[in-house]
């Protein structure tokens, strides 16, 4: 890690790290390092991607069993639910479950194995680098208000009826026991 990319508090998750970018601003505008080999000596990205969002917008859980995803706040500001599902693949003990606030130039590194979702407490750029290229194989899921988890998202006010704007896949997932039991018992 260089001085640059000064890591926060640590996590209560293996292999997860928190931190932020420095931001370099004048008159005439910023600049910001959003990543540097050294920095992640572990971890090969391929891919990098942009995700923008709404306030209201809860994206996840989504769970990767062969992807490292680094994540940078390009602008606003997120709750981010981290679930470690590896002791839960691994035997019977219950998955871990961390949360925080990202505002913008903070990042998380997220291993396999670590779902991970956010809720866009307000408009939300998101960049997010990825050790896998994109190819859907990879791409599970399980509820984001799956009671057996139980992530405490924040309530929300910028939606009419207190509920979060999902997409339908979000919406359709299901708990992590039921994804567990299909992980276990079929190749991925």
């Amino acid at each position: 890690m260089t001085a640059d990319r000064e890591a926060a508090a640590p996590s209560a998750l293996p292999g997860v790290r928190y931190g932020t970018v420095p931001r370099h601003a004048d008159s005439r505008g910023a600049f910001r390092e959003l990543w540097r080999a050294g920095s992640f000596p572990d971890a090969t990205f391929v891919q990098a991607n942009l995700s923008t969002s709404s306030a209201g917008v809860v994206r996840g859980l989504h769970l990767h069993l062969r992807q490292d995803d680094l994540w940078v706040v390009g602008e606003g500001r997120a709750f981010v639910a981290l679930v470690d599902v590896r002791p839960a693949l691994e035997g019977d003990a219950p998955p871990l479950v961390e949360t925080l606030e990202l505002d913008a130039d903070a990042w998380v590194y997220i291993p396999t194995g670590v779902a991970h979702g956010f809720l866009a407490i307000e408009p939300l750029q998101l960049v997010y680098l990825v050790t896998n290229e994109y190819d859907g194989t990879d791409e599970l899921g399980f509820a984001w208000d799956d009671p057996a988890v139980g992530v405490s998202w924040p309530p929300l006010e910028t939606t009419p009826h207190g509920r979060p704007i999902t997409s339908e896949r979000d919406a359709a997932n299901p708990s992590l026991a039921e994804l567990l039991v299909r992980v276990r018992h079929s190749p991925i």
